[in-house]
């Protein structure tokens, strides 16, 4: 079976309830940069699935962070 990175990283959190997500996520934050692109697809589902107020919201909370 030939899988990309991202279709890897879907496979391995598709069927998880949201506190098995929470963990992975959580699990994920300030640990090393292998995570980063896991981290990553996990945001680009997020930010193709959510309306644009959550949208700019996401960037207002990454911009105030990021001063």
């Amino acid at each position: 079976m030939n899988l990309n990175l991202r279709q890897a990283i879907i496979q391995r959190v598709q069927g998880k309830d949201e506190a098995e997500l929470l963990d992975i996520i959580d699990g994920s934050i300030d640990t090393d940069e292998r995570t980063l692109p896991g981290l990553g697809v996990l945001f680009e589902i997020i930010w193709k699935h959510c309306e644009q107020n959550t949208r700019e919201e996401l960037v207002l909370t990454l911009k105030e962070h990021l001063a």
